[in-house]
């Protein structure tokens, strides 16, 4: 079984900085992809970045505009997404995504999800 949890979250001040965690606490996976989407309600969940803990790969969102960084452990199977200089627009639901291959950008393409973690930036 695949477990996703993920940890990080919280309200933080316009143009502060925070730092979401995610690990695969559950069987390891075959395809090596660990992700980052985010939501926001009324819209459609939105790729943030991707990093693939096998190969190296590392595939952001223009919306991070360089402020977001991932990284990963691939022995602890673990991602993290730094974010800095965050804005009123990056607050959202951040969801990890885990089972997908080449650092995908495709939502479709992740068989595992994790339940989410608020992020709210305040101004």
């Amino acid at each position: 079984q695949v477990q996703l949890v993920e940890s990080g979250g919280g309200l933080v001040q316009a143009g502060g900085s925070l730092r979401l965690s995610c690990t695969d606490s559950g069987r390891t996976l075959s395809a090596t992809t660990m992700a980052w989407f985010r939501q926001v309600p009324g819209k459609e969940r939105e790729f943030v970045a991707a990093i693939d803990l096998s190969n190296g790969i590392i595939n952001y969102a223009r919306i991070t505009q360089g402020r977001f960084i991932i990284s990963g452990d691939s022995a602890k199977k673990t991602v993290y997404l730094h974010m800095n200089s965050l804005k009123a627009d990056d607050t959202a639901v951040y969801y990890c995504a885990a089972d997908a291959q080449y650092g995908s950008i495709w939502r479709y393409q992740y068989r595992h999800w994790g339940q989410g973690t608020q992020v709210t930036v305040s101004l």
